[in-house]
């Protein structure tokens, strides 16, 4: 093995089963189904435990497929399957409402475009997060004919397994980090992303690891700008199942904040981070009502609608959005937001924001960007990134050595050194660095997604002085 790819070594020898061979995933032929990474490599690793694809284990990936994780065009045959008085297993998606008028729980199965079937309520108790926008797992249905006229027939959910890490060892996780130079670690981290570490500069790297940043530090919230096929989406929707990424389109108080009449929490109380992709179409449903519910949110963590009592997540808001670059991929406009919605492009919105992703200066994905070596399971990897967020100690070490000049300005602080503390959980997991890694790696590429804010907002209104932030060196 050579230099470049050192960090292979010694992923497989510390960590063991929790790594996997990226280039697994696309011997075994997924490329045809629209699923997430992390169901992917969990079928590959059970049914290719030896880390070798042959012919073989592709069959037995396809009969697992055929069986399990059928295309939507099968779901008439799997409906008469059960109305036979079969059972049938599906790796799915799925998803629990709870309707209060009807004292009654409903089950959402995707793949057969079910969204009134019927769920044991121990099923419910054991695992909560079918309450909390859903759980890819295997589920054993049956179907219970109708009994009456007034009692309709109904598939059930009878036995549950989830898709997920059974124990997480976090402290090994930050000890083993030691044994790693830091090009070493960067490396791994982005091939555990899905990317090839060698398709990228050092500062793409970086800028690669930045979308990290919301997932495992608490309520940072960023925009990235950058133009089709820079795979802007890709993280959320294939490495973690504490992100939550909703497509454009119009979006209702009730989902994002809290439904007044169900009286259930909406999707900020539930995920880590809430994704809005394609932000240039988002709209809002009654606009007048949640963009204040929303800045406020952004501020302060809480929010409160319909006279409820304030509500506190952490989670982090990204909103994701195309941009049209020049000949020298370059923004055409000096006002990076002249295409987002309105709302979007209040300065009171954007001073809220942490920091711009300059996503322009990533290049487009192409076969050699995609990941080809050893990196962290995409499940393992999530759960990481999600329980990091609570591990004490960064942030600490980011107010010890975050010394600011040129701006006084709480928002600003604020912002660096929230993003800072989450390169530092990041590349630094073990907490041992120097001052000078600290500003080099963490500070100041905080500072520059910051700076862009300050930029952007001293363009638009001149109530913002145009400054220059930086940082101590010593």
């Amino acid at each position: 093995m050579n230099a470049q790819r050192s960090y292979e070594q010694k992923a497989h020898q510390l960590f063991g089963e929790v790594c996997v061979n990226k280039t697994l995933v696309q011997q075994a032929g997924f490329e045809t189904r629209s699923i997430p990474t992390f169901v992917s490599e969990w079928i590959v690793t059970r049914h290719a435990p030896d880390g070798v694809i042959d012919e073989q284990v592709r069959e037995k990936i396809r009969t697992f497929l055929n069986r399990h994780l059928p295309t939507r065009d099968w779901k008439e045959q799997l409906k008469a399957q059960l109305q036979r008085g079969e059972s049938v297993t599906l790796l799915d998606q799925f998803s629990v409402t709870v309707d209060l008028a009807g004292n009654d729980r409903r089950l959402t199965i995707p793949l057969l475009d079910e969204g009134r079937a019927g769920i044991e309520a121990t099923l419910v108790e054991t695992y909560p997060l079918l309450l909390q926008g859903g759980v890819w797992g295997v589920g054993k249905l049956t179907y219970q004919p109708p009994s009456d006229s007034r009692s309709p027939g109904r598939i059930w959910l009878r036995e549950f397994r989830p898709m997920q890490n059974a124990t997480l060892d976090l402290d090994l996780y930050c000890e083993q980090r030691q044994h790693f130079t830091l090009d070493e670690w960067r490396d791994l981290l982005v091939s555990s992303m899905g990317y090839n570490p060698e398709a990228y500069t050092t500062a793409q790297q970086l800028l690669l690891l930045t979308r990290l940043v919301p997932l495992v530090q608490e309520r940072v919230n960023l925009v990235e700008l950058a133009p089709k096929g820079t795979g802007k989406s890709y993280v959320y929707l294939n490495l973690s199942r504490y992100a939550r990424l909703i497509s454009g389109g119009k979006v209702t108080a009730a989902a994002l904040f809290y439904n007044n009449r169900s009286r259930e929490t909406g999707l900020l109380a539930h995920y880590d981070v809430v994704v809005f992709d394609e932000a240039q179409t988002l709209s809002f449903d009654n606009p007048g009502e949640i963009i204040g519910v929303f800045k406020d949110y952004l501020e302060s963590g809480s929010f409160a609608r319909g006279g409820t009592q304030k509500i506190e997540t952490t989670a982090g808001i990204v909103l994701l959005a195309n941009i049209p670059l020049d000949e020298d991929k370059r923004p055409v406009r000096e006002d990076w937001f002249a295409d987002l919605p309105p709302f979007l492009r209040e300065t009171a919105f954007i001073d809220r924001l942490h920091g711009i992703v300059p996503g322009w200066e990533l290049p487009r994905i192409q076969q050699t960007s995609i990941a080809t070596g050893i990196g962290f399971k995409a499940d393992y990897f999530g759960d990481v990134l999600h329980h990091l967020r609570a591990r004490a100690g960064y942030a600490q070490i980011a107010q010890q050595y975050s010394t600011l000049t040129g701006t006084n300005d709480r928002r600003d602080m604020t912002a660096i050194v929230r993003v800072a503390t989450g390169y530092c959980k990041l590349l630094f997991p073990h907490g041992t660095l120097s001052r000078a890694d600290f500003v080099t790696y963490c500070l100041r590429p905080a500072i520059r997604l910051r700076q862009h804010v300050r930029n952007q907002l001293a363009l638009l209104d001149a109530e913002y002085p145009r400054m220059k932030i930086d940082c101590l060196d010593e």
